[in-house]
């Protein structure tokens, strides 16, 4: 009998769940109600999913609001009502505009307009769908109004946006920080009444009693209405069913593109790689997934064609018609890909595809979907209100000074010592917590269905451009929409930036052709650099932690490398199988050690899980489950399921199942332990191996064309370091640096030889339009020959051209930079505007004698850090201390266990908490030579021995090895200090 019921999905404005809404109804009787949230779809699929198990009717519909002013409130009589409902509101949220006070004609949808409204609008004639909302509180009005006549027009309409004063508290405090305003003030009208609330069904009766007419109108109302959709098991797949107009045509298109394939990846394809092929193509037609396959071979089609480069992975990467056909370059055979992962017979949704592309091109990609596909729309994501976040909201809503909001926000103040206005807004902090604040975009989710996007969801129209459904992937691929993953990266933008650089710094050069990755995983220089962690800029590989583990694995071909790209994952490290790998890649007499069934399902990875294949292989061959059991575990483990009663069903079988195969307790829990705390981190092993390919494009490029190479890194975002230490490794490679210059230097970085001119792009205080001026103009008429030549040419500030003359710019002319800075400043006066036009004629410049004013190389330095955020001299050369004898990263391995002093300038440092919670800290550092060395600050002196910023510190310490790396166990650090700034002298 509810018509107009809110979730917390009428963002800043609901208090509760849909889940919670089903239980409220429950406890008041109710069996038929509808979701009507405001301006918002997001909940209504999963309400439907849901209502079933509490035994209630699921209606569903909106509210149309314009703010809080509510308007009418729409309900699907049917799919195509919801249909027609969803496209009214995303036609005025993608324009932004404001309802009508009226609505359009729904021919399969109702609409009720509040009783306030109607009277507001004197509307006197309703079409055949229209009603007349009565709350409960407008029953003292109605026997006072004309509309008490319309009696077939009158239905119920007591909403529910709270159920108690805590929720009442709660939606006051939401709707302040809407409006950004103190709860004092918050004005009435912005918040809902604190009747807004589900009454029991027969309270509900006993009201309207009087008006048996209006009972009988909400109860024909709400018997019109039916709203289906399947989910779960008996889902069917609502993606594009057909790529061309036949199940018949695509599969010959698939399977004509699979055997033309063949040639290209095989030659001369062996027995195995056929029959792979034959199986492959039926069970894929057999599961119905033909279209899903092309559908993504159009999209990687219209990349190859535009020139861009792809990389594809994801359990998709397990199938050879993915890699025949071009989606993956992922071998299954060489690498043994376990079939199952990709596919299997229980398995109801499609593969995962994640098609990544450089971060230039992935926009370009987008549209072009949008285009080619008619029902297409990117995916939701929910923020949510995190707890520190709302912490502060509500301090700020309660008008707490800062100093108190960052302290609760922090949680470092006792309970003890909080007054009742700071408890309040931890015990309201706590409630919000989780609520969704307001929908995003999903990271790379696509949705391209077989009927308008509209028949599920209203759509947003964000700051990207591109239609937005409401709802998230969880309940997408409930209902059968599964998304397509389409991903920009900056590693691919490095690698295709690269091999321009090269072409044009080594003209005469035959060109690469960087697809022949089969060749790269055969050189010996390339690996040799996985070997010695020599791997900065290249994509996945650079990190300190995965440089350590390939040192550690002695990492030197690619089967090495894809299974070093998943035991870096969280879930393999935490297990404490991560150590335990290393042991038994390094020591092949520990292997023996292993689980003997454990290690004939995993010979390859010595009897440990890696990959996400070895939860199933584990649950199937182990524990003895199905595929679809041992599939739910898989997706379980990842958080999205594991509350799911089917999640639960299978843990409990798959111990039962082992105990029934005689296994003892303790192996039992130990194995399911490990696959608890690692399967949702890891990667499939084709996923993995995707990635490792374009580590390998990346080595080889590092390999034999370092500077072109850190160019493209600098240019494209840098990685995992700071710009500063990718501009050190380009100068380990050989790299001259030089600061940006106006006559050769561009917006990005660029590169001459082995000479590097940074970008003037990296001159964070020069601004945009001063850039595009200086290049525009030394395209058009050529290199400035003086800075009287670049004033007459350039229009310019004071405080632009300063910015210019302090980094060097100017250096060409071979005056000092102080003597430039002088002249800049005689020649053009500050207060008095220049005129942007060019100029006729040249104006005679008059020459100022100065005295010799000559600058150094510390000044400049200086000038570095405040222009650049870095010096390019390098942090030892700045250091004013005399340095203690010490070691140097080569000296190592002469003093494990023993303690040593190293001098090293900070390159990156992190906390990691112990499972006490406890924090240590990891740090990298170069030392006088460029050498890396890491360091670990465990519990006793992370909090004595900070580490403050960027610098040069003593690190004292004891050296320990682990399997041939080396480390430093600090027992005390110190920063030291630097040459003074000359320029405050």
């Amino acid at each position: 009998m509810y018509i107009n019921c809110h979730t917390y999905y009428s963002l800043r404005y609901g208090t509760f769940s849909e889940e919670e809404l089903l239980e409220l109804a429950v406890q008041n009787g109710v069996k038929a109600m509808a979701l009507t949230d405001i301006n918002n779809t997001s909940a209504c699929l999963n309400f439907i999913r849901t209502a079933k198990a509490y035994h209630i009717k699921p209606i569903v519909g909106i509210d149309f609001r314009n703010g809080v002013s509510q308007l009418f409130v729409g309900l699907a009589k049917n799919n195509e009502g919801f249909r027609e409902l969803n496209s009214f509101l995303s036609e005025y949220a993608h324009q932004n505009k404001s309802f009508p006070e009226q609505a359009l004609c729904f021919p399969n949808a109702f609409v009720v307009y509040p009783f306030e409204q109607v009277m507001q609008m004197e509307k006197e004639s309703f079409a055949t769908n229209e009603f007349i909302g009565i709350s409960v509180q407008d029953l003292r009005k109605l026997p006072f109004s004309h509309y008490r006549e319309y009696k077939d027009k009158l239905v119920m309409q007591q909403q529910v946006t709270v159920r108690n004063k805590k929720d009442f508290n709660a939606h006051r405090l939401l709707r302040a920080i809407d409006n950004n305003t103190l709860l004092s003030k918050l004005p009435k009208s912005e918040e809902c009444s604190e009747n807004d609330k589900m009454l029991h069904l027969d309270q509900l009766y006993e009201a309207f009693q009087e008006y048996p007419h209006i009972i009988q109108n909400t109860e024909w109302l709400l018997e019109q209405c039916q709203i289906s959709f399947e989910f779960g098991k008996a889902r069917s797949s609502q993606n594009q069913s057909l790529y061309l107009d036949s199940a018949e045509k695509d599969f010959e298109m698939l399977k004509d593109l699979s055997y033309q394939g063949l040639s290209k990846r095989y030659g001369n394809p062996s027995k195995q790689v056929l029959e792979r092929l034959k199986v492959e193509l039926n069970t894929i037609r057999d599961m119905d997934f033909v279209s899903y396959f092309l559908i993504n071979y159009d999209i990687v089609n219209y990349a190859n064609q535009q020139g861009y480069v792809h990389v594809g992975r994801g359990s998709g990467a397990n199938s050879i018609v993915a890699y025949l056909i071009g989606i993956t370059d992922v071998d299954p055979i060489e690498l043994d890909l376990y079939f199952e992962r990709f596919i299997n017979p229980y398995r109801t949704s499609p593969p995962d595809f994640d098609i990544d592309f450089s971060w230039k091109e992935r926009e370009d990609i987008t549209a072009y979907i949008f285009q080619r596909f008619p029902h297409t729309a990117l995916l939701a994501t929910y923020n949510t209100f995190k707890y520190r976040g709302v912490v502060r909201e509500i301090g700020k809503v309660f008008g707490l000074p800062k100093e108190e909001i960052d302290k609760l926000s922090d949680g470092k103040v006792p309970q003890d010592q909080l007054d009742d206005m700071a408890k309040l807004v931890l015990k309201y902090g706590q409630l919000i917590k989780g609520f969704p604040n307001h929908l995003s975009v999903h990271s790379c989710g696509i949705l391209i269905l077989d009927r308008p996007i509209h028949y599920y969801s209203a759509t947003d129209m964000p700051p990207k451009g591109f239609p937005t459904v409401q709802f998230d992937m969880i309940i997408a691929e409930d209902v059968g929409i599964f998304k397509f993953d389409i991903l920009g990266q900056r590693g691919l933008a490095k690698i295709k930036d690269a091999l321009e650089l090269i072409k044009q710094n080594n003209p005469n050069l035959p060109s690469i052709d960087i697809t022949d990755v089969e060749r790269f995983k055969r050189d010996p220089k390339v690996n040799n650099l996985l070997k010695q962690g020599k791997a900065i800029g290249a994509y996945y590989v650079e990190s300190p932690a995965m440089r350590g583990l390939m040192q550690k694995l002695q990492t030197q071909d690619y089967l090495g490398l894809v299974a070093a790209s998943s035991i870096i994952r969280p879930g393999v490290s935490s297990s404490g199988m991560k150590q335990e790998y290393i042991i038994r890649q390094r020591h092949p007499e520990r292997r023996k050690e292993a689980n003997p069934m454990l290690l004939k399902i995993m010979p390859e990875t010595y009897g440990i899980m890696v990959y996400q294949e070895d939860v199933l292989k584990v649950a199937h061959q182990f524990a003895g489950l199905n595929f679809g059991e041992a599939d739910v575990l898989r997706r379980g483990m990842s958080g999205k399921f594991r509350s799911r009663t089917e999640f639960l069903e299978v843990e409990q079988k798959f111990i039962a199942n082992c105990r029934e195969r005689g296994y003892p307790d303790s192996l039992t829990i130990e194995v399911w332990e490990q696959i608890k705390s690692f399967a949702g981190y890891a990667f499939a092993k084709g996923h993995s191996a995707s990635y490792a390919v374009e580590s390998y494009q990346s080595l080889y490029l590092k390999c034999y064309y370092p500077l072109e190479f850190m160019v493209a890194v600098l240019n494209n975002g840098g990685g995992f370091y700071s710009t500063e230490h990718y501009i050190h490794e380009a100068q380990m490679c050989g790299g001259k640096v030089h600061p940006p210059c106006v006559n050769t230097s561009d917006h990005p970085t660029t590169i001459q030889g082995d000479s590097i001119y940074l970008g003037l792009g990296y001159l964070k205080q020069l601004e945009h339009y001063t850039i595009r001026r200086i290049l525009s103009e030394r395209q058009l008429y050529g290199p400035y020959k003086s800075l009287d030549d670049f004033i007459d040419r350039v229009h310019v500030s004071i405080e632009q051209l300063s910015i210019l003359i302090r980094i060097d710019a100017f250096r060409f002319t071979g005056q000092p930079k102080t003597e430039l800075l002088w002249q800049a400043m005689f020649k053009l006066n500050k207060n008095k505007l220049k005129s942007s036009q060019a100029l006729l004629f040249k104006p005679e410049h008059k020459t100022y004698k100065l005295p010799k004013l000559n600058g150094n190389w510390l000044e400049n330095a200086y000038d570095q850090m405040e222009l650049l955020g870095f010096p390019l001299c390098g942090y030892f050369d700045l250091v004013e201390e005399t340095l203690m004898p010490h070691i140097l990263v080569k000296d190592f391995k002469k003093y494990v266990n023993k303690q040593v002093l190293l001098y090293g300038a900070l390159v990156h440092t992190r906390f990691h908490k112990t499972s006490q919670g406890k924090r240590i800290r990891f740090c990298t550092f170069i030392d006088r030579e460029g050498q890396y060395f890491d360091t670990v600050h465990f519990t006793k002196v992370v909090d004595l021995y900070l580490i403050h910023g960027i610098g040069v510190y003593a690190c004292y310490g004891t050296v320990t090895e682990d399997h041939d790396f080396c480390s430093l166990d600090i027992i005390w650090s110190r920063k030291l200090s630097l040459k003074q700034d000359p320029r405050n002298n």
